[in-house]
């Protein structure tokens, strides 16, 4: 006998229950959302979102839950958990182009108040539901028309995520 001896996974340190995570698998994880100035924009624990001024008591902060790599989020999360471990945490920074796209100018256009169906000007700054029922900024407005940016609110931005993987369901 050689004094070879086979380890088994625990005594190499490596949890029993260290599966990684796949394409297809159910996800809970929890993240916080950042700008690259650090302005935190979104997150599942109260406790960060009350340190970052963002507190909102109608919100139930818990983990997100979703299907990794089949669309249900943004690409950037969805390649970025590939792979992780249940309870490994990560940064991801994540370009406009796998987050929500880049700024796109044509995408402002300016709407005559009749076919927003508005009676009065909307206030600039404020975000307003059209007609067809997508919520956007109003840039400017006048007596007759409005200035709206119909690009999403995080289009041209990289986002900067802290995520953990709570579960792996099963």
């Amino acid at each position: 006998m050689t004094g070879y001896r086979k380890e088994n996974a625990q005594e190499k340190g490596i949890m029993e229950n260290s599966r990684t995570v796949k394409r297809g698998d159910y996800l809970l994880i929890d993240y916080t959302g950042k700008f690259e100035d650090g302005t935190v924009f979104d997150t599942t624990l109260k406790e960060k979102a009350l340190e970052a001024g963002i507190y909102d008591k109608e919100k139930e902060y818990r983990p997100l839950f979703f299907r990794a790599d089949i669309g249900q989020v943004i690409k950037g999360i969805d390649r970025g958990v590939l792979g992780m471990k249940e309870g490994e945490e990560k940064t991801l920074i994540i370009p406009p182009l796998d987050a929500y796209g880049e700024y796109k100018d044509y995408l402002v256009q300016e709407i005559p108040l009749s076919r927003l169906e508005l009676k009065t000007s909307p206030e600039p700054g404020k975000k307003i539901i059209t007609p067809g029922g997508r919520e956007v900024k109003v840039l400017n407005s006048t007596e007759t028309s409005a200035t709206l940016d119909f690009n999403d609110e995080f289009a041209g931005r990289t986002l900067i995520l802290e995520i953990k993987i709570v579960s792996i369901v099963k």
